[in-house]
């Protein structure tokens, strides 16, 4: 357990490993089917009953046909009760050919299930451009074998494509009298930039939510966390991040007027915030997680915008994994970030150790803010001296194994 939040005023906490079957309803499998050489490449997850369901999605131009469909399901109703997924090849840059093969396997899902294919998502990662072996993506539909355990690591395994290691979580709180749980897996590595969307991201509750309630809280959500991170500063042309809200957990549908929102949208924050930091601390090649957190500046929009710009610097990136006490990169970022920045305001710390007060180097102990870069977790504060907002970011160091994971990707 990890990552204490408050929920619902009491203090509640994330659960690192978690399962994405963790609440009522879902079930889940991953099977390998050929697109890998030797690894889980395709997975299902399942609700038992169509879920009450939402996404966001990329902004690239270039949005891969799987996006395309799954966002043709929602429209048809707003719920979902399979995502199909498939890592090695996006299915980008595919044309007609590709909308096809990504109906397809809207198809074969709902033939295996039995259920309407308005209620299939389909999701790809991996090489733009190339078209999917459709005979092993069918073979490897039928083969999935569903369950709750071995079946939640199953699929977190088969979304991954650079990735070193399964992203889940999951957290419970209170609704009604009745327990909610809210769990998540997630995939993303490299391509990792905060402009929604970021990586791949699917989330389940068991709570009984208004679908237009739903889509407002994941929009909430996504803010704070997914949209707060980056890892290269490029936006990918698959991602998006989708929720599945079974309704089995017996509360009454959850919306703005209902007293427990705050306490069902701050869980989801929490769920994606701990999902969203496990895709920068694996950022490809990464050595250590940044965290930047930004106060004192005028409104939320500039604590943001100049947390995000300070975490997506090579330069500050490149100064991490070094362990160089660079702080002059820093203020260059916040002077970089486009916002009213007032230098002789600007207070930054490395750590512990303040490096800058109102503009101007403090007499800091070198070894010392030299060491605050070592941790595999490292914070920077900057105060902006302007206001009471705050906003965090997270990000990695940019280290040469990002050269060399990325100089060679389809080979």
């Amino acid at each position: 357990m990890k990552e204490a939040v408050r929920i619902g005023g009491s203090d509640a906490r994330v659960q690192v490993p978690g399962q994405v079957t963790a609440p009522r309803g879902f079930s889940a499998g991953g099977v390998a089917c050929g697109i890998k050489p030797a690894e889980l490449d395709l997975g299902i997850l399942y609700c038992e009953v169509p879920a009450v369901s939402a996404a966001v999605y990329t902004t690239n131009a270039f949005r891969a046909a799987p996006l395309k469909v799954t966002e043709e399901s929602l429209v048809q109703g707003g719920r979902l009760q399979a995502v199909v997924v498939n890592s090695g090849n996006a299915n980008a840059c595919t044309g007609e050919r590709g909308l096809a093969d990504a109906r397809n396997m809207r198809r074969a899902v709902a033939r295996r299930f039995g259920i309407a294919e308005h209620h299939v998502a389909v999701a790809s990662t991996g090489v733009i451009g190339e078209f999917l072996p459709m005979e092993n993506v069918e073979r490897g539909i039928a083969a999935v074998e569903l369950s709750k355990d071995a079946g939640s690591v199953a699929f977190a395994n088969a979304i991954c494509t650079t990735d070193t290691r399964r992203k889940t979580a999951q957290t419970q709180l209170m609704v009604d009298g009745c327990a909610v749980t809210i769990a998540g897996a997630a995939k993303g590595a490299g391509m990792v930039h905060p402009n929604m969307a970021t990586m791949l991201a699917f989330l389940t509750t068991d709570a009984a939510v208004e679908p237009s309630a739903l889509e407002e809280a994941l929009r909430t959500a996504v803010d704070d966390s997914f949209n707060m991170i980056s890892v290269d500063g490029d936006t990918s042309t698959n991602d998006m991040v989708l929720v599945m809200a079974s309704g089995l957990a017996g509360n009454r549908p959850l919306s703005p007027d209902h007293p427990d929102w705050p306490a069902f949208v701050q869980a989801l924050s929490a769920v994606c915030v701990e999902l969203a930091k496990q895709v920068a601390r694996d950022g490809e090649g990464a050595t250590r997680l940044i965290e930047v957190t930004v106060e004192g500046a005028v409104d939320r929009a500039m604590a943001r915008r100049v947390a995000r710009t300070i975490v997506q610097s090579n330069l500050v990136k490149t100064a991490v994994y070094g362990g160089d006490a660079n702080w002059g990169r820093i203020v260059m970022a916040v002077g970089n970030s486009g916002c009213a920045i007032v230098p002789e305001r600007v207070s930054v710390w490395l750590g512990p150790v303040q490096v800058v007060e109102a503009g101007m180097p403090t007499a800091y102990d070198e070894a010392a803010a030299t060491a605050a870069l070592a941790p595999e977790l490292v914070t920077i504060r900057v105060h902006l001296g302007l206001g009471e907002a705050a906003a965090t970011a997270w990000g990695s160091d940019l280290t040469e194994g990002y050269i060399h994971i990325n100089a060679s990707y389809r080979s």
